[in-house]
């Protein structure tokens, strides 16, 4: 799994860029702080190789708590900032900051 992070100079945005191997998967989301928990708006594209990719811009300056959404189960980013304390879920959330 993998983050990465560009920042535009011309915009307040960080253009995020998540990638989670999962060969065997048929559906991955990032779901998150970012977008109301929402898997409908965040779904990633299968590339050829097995990997989902997807590319979002966030707003620069903030901290987003997120996981990703791999056929249904939740799984933590192994390359987060951080992790938080989620009791709603009774786990640990990966933490982006931006």
């Amino acid at each position: 799994m993998g983050i990465a992070k560009q920042y535009l100079k011309t915009k307040p945005v960080c253009k995020v860029t998540f990638t989670v191997p999962a060969e065997d998967a048929k559906k991955v989301a990032v779901v998150g702080d970012f977008n109301n928990w929402d898997s409908k708006r965040s779904t990633l594209k299968k590339l050829k190789n097995g990997t989902f990719k997807g590319t979002f811009d966030l707003p620069k300056e903030s901290t987003y708590e997120f996981r990703y959404l791999v056929d249904g189960n939740y799984v933590n980013e192994t390359e987060a900032d951080r992790y938080q304390w989620n009791d709603y879920a009774g786990t640990e959330n990966a933490v982006l900051d931006l």
